[in-house]
């Protein structure tokens, strides 16, 4: 067996390389061994029984953390959600484990019937997987994770091997999804923003007439409390939405629901930029893809941007203007190294004041407006406090150099995720878990900051020296060792 061959394939062997027998594993152990319970051997699953299958852009941000105990299963995990691309560009947001049953899991795959229904489409054969898509982080995942071991990465041809495939994703959804025509990308389902039951959706949603109750059987209430899941009409109209689209051959422009989303722009921009990058590193130019982020970023601020709002709004294209819920999504856009100046300071104020409170009555950034009358602090996405969303707003108050906010939103973060068994959100108010414990990309997230130190500490430090994984040159746009080296 070959060293690359070895790398891929060895176990995580925690208790030998992180813990001794007699002390009590740290925080940093605790959540490496959730990525390990999670591994299926090719791919980690969000949750072992709510979530038995893979995710897109939970794979995304597993890969992020994942790369600080295995580069190469980080690399195995994005590589294995990329074997599932379909031939028009696109990423699937789940990609199923033919060995779990068919009742673990809806929609699952019999509904989705991709191979068929997404046949025109390009949809693989030898896998099935869902039609609708996800938020792109994957380019930014892929930068980070050639950056945790560049030797390794470039033995393994990883960047080469996965830039095609990133470039083809980003294609699709610049081509096949500018419903609106001004250069954002549009979700045409709210599975695909990954926020699914935001009250941003509530408007888009009314005009959907719900699938008959008794065409589904919700396999998630099986493992979740019904008061923090999505209501069966919510539900029903989620499935109509999506058979609707599988019926027209997942073929985009002509569903009831389109929607631009500051949060998905934003991820698409950031990996625009890390696929800039990684044209770079494999000796092409990447001007092109940074003209096009900044391009972006521009439409992002002309189409999304509320200045009374002070933050960034959805767009509904079939009801027409913006949508005045305040969601987290909103938010995101803060990690945007292009960004106005002006329009940062507006959303940091905007996280600080009373809609979102950060560092006031939170423990952590809530998903929606804590005023707004459709907030629940345990309903799925319409009030909790989310891991992922806080890590994004965590490196966005850092990149616009509000360090001492990040580093009190980092501390908050590690605190939460390990007394909540990495829950998959929190009450943001109490930090009470909700949802599944053991959740994959809460533990990975954990870990990435766990190598990050805060800035109080790294002035600290005698001789200024970069640690391996804080500060190692070019690790990307969201990464602290190049903050604001990478402005386009």
């Amino acid at each position: 067996m070959d060293r690359t061959a070895q790398l891929s394939t060895r176990p995580f062997p925690y208790e030998i390389a992180y813990d001794s027998p007699t002390a009590p594993p740290s925080p940093h152990v605790r959540a490496a061994r959730v990525l390990a319970a999670n591994w299926t051997g090719a791919s980690t699953v969000p949750s072992r029984k709510l979530y038995p299958h893979q995710w897109s852009w939970d794979s995304a941000f597993i890969a992020i953390g994942l790369r600080h105990v295995s580069p190469a299963r980080a690399q195995t995990e994005l590589e294995t959600l990329l074997a599932a691309q379909w031939a028009d560009g696109r990423v699937p947001h789940i990609v199923f484990n033919p060995s779990v049953p068919l009742d673990a899991y809806f929609p699952s795959p019999d509904f989705w019937r991709s191979s068929t229904a997404g046949r025109a489409a390009g949809a693989p054969r030898t896998v099935q997987t869902s039609g609708i898509v996800q938020p792109p982080v994957h380019a930014l995942a892929a930068w980070l994770v050639h950056r945790a071991d560049p030797a390794l990465s470039r033995s393994r041809g990883f960047l080469a091997r996965v830039y095609p495939k990133l470039a083809a994703w980003h294609r699709y959804l610049l081509h096949r999804r500018d419903l609106g025509g001004a250069g954002l990308v549009s979700v045409v389902h709210p599975w695909e923003q990954g926020m699914d039951n935001s009250p941003c959706w509530d408007a888009p949603l009314a005009r959907v007439t719900p699938a008959p109750a008794r065409s589904f059987r919700r396999a998630d209430l099986d493992h979740g409390a019904a008061e923090d899941r999505p209501t069966d009409l919510d539900y029903g109209r989620y499935v109509r939405l999506a058979t609707d689209y599988r019926d027209g051959e997942y073929a985009d422009g002509g569903g009831e629901f389109a929607v631009e989303d500051p949060a998905f722009n934003a991820l698409l921009i950031a990996s625009e930029h890390a696929l800039a990058r990684i044209a770079e590193e494999l000796g092409a130019t990447g001007a092109a893809r940074r003209e096009r982020a900044e391009r972006l970023t521009a439409a992002l601020v002309e189409r999304l941007w509320e200045p009374a709002a002070g933050m960034f709004l959805c767009r509904d294209l079939r009801g027409g203007g913006l949508r005045p819920e305040r969601s987290v999504s909103g938010l995101i856009p803060l990690l945007l190294p292009g960004l106005p100046r002006a329009l940062a300071t507006a959303l940091v104020d905007t996280l600080r004041g009373p809609h979102f409170s950060l560092g006031g009555r939170t423990r952590l950034v809530p998903s929606y407006d804590l005023l707004g009358e459709s907030f629940d602090p345990h309903r799925y996405w319409r009030g909790p406090a989310w891991f992922n969303t806080n890590w994004l707003l965590e490196r966005g108050l850092r990149a616009h150099g509000e360090t001492a906010s990040a580093d009190a939103l980092r501390t908050a973060f590690l605190h939460l995720a390990d007394a909540t068994d990495y829950a998959e959100y929190v009450d943001p108010y109490t930090g009470e878990p909700c949802g599944a414990t053991g959740f994959g990309w809460t533990a990975a997230l954990a870990l990435d900051l766990c190598h990050r130190e805060p800035a109080s500490q790294e002035r600290q430090r005698p001789d200024k020296s970069p640690s391996r994984h804080v500060s190692a040159p070019g690790t990307g746009t969201f990464d602290r060792s190049d903050q604001g080296g990478d402005r386009g």
